[in-house]
């Protein structure tokens, strides 16, 4: 599948959008009354997370509140008479920042980052870094999409940002 280009901010790419669960993310599972369940979990690379007891649940594209239902489902046949499940991420999956600056790779997302403070994190631009807009690759529920948006823009996990050459 190719990735959409946009010339513009599509809707496609707002931050507003629920969160889903994807590969690399850490879960705090809390299962009411049930310290044995209850534990920090990580997304497999086909999106499931492994349970004592229900073994895997698929949880990647799902939101927090719908992945505690799936494991409450799990739970009640036959396990657990009326599961309460909690879901919370505990860590994201990180983003990764290539191209003009100090240090590209791979980083751990923080709440509420946008593109600038993705910049600040990898050490900020090179002399020849493009300072007003990067641009951003995010994997979304109807495939991959690319867009050039301004160094305001908030960041989500999971994100490639690059920035550009200036030309001077």
């Amino acid at each position: 599948m190719q990735p959409t280009r946009t010339a513009s901010i599509r809707s496609d790419l707002r931050a507003a959008d629920a969160y889903t669960l994807a590969t690399g993310d850490k879960l705090r599972v809390i299962v009411f009354g049930q310290d044995t369940l209850s534990n920090i979990y990580q997304v497999d690379s086909g999106g499931r997370i492994m349970m004592p007891l229900i073994g895997t649940v698929q949880v990647g594209g799902l939101a927090a509140g719908a992945a505690a239902d799936a494991i409450e489902a799990k739970l009640r046949n036959g396990y657990i008479r009326e599961p309460k499940v909690t879901v919370e991420v505990d860590t994201y999956r990180p983003f990764f920042i290539l191209g003009e600056v100090t240090t590209s790779g791979q980083f751990p997302y923080v709440n509420g980052m946008t593109v600038q403070t993705a910049v600040a994190i990898a050490g900020g631009f090179t002399a020849r870094g493009q300072r007003e807009t990067a641009e951003v690759t995010r994997r979304t529920p109807r495939g991959i999409v690319v867009s050039e948006v301004p160094i305001t823009f908030p960041v989500r996990p999971g994100d490639t940002i690059v920035i550009k050459e200036r030309w001077f």
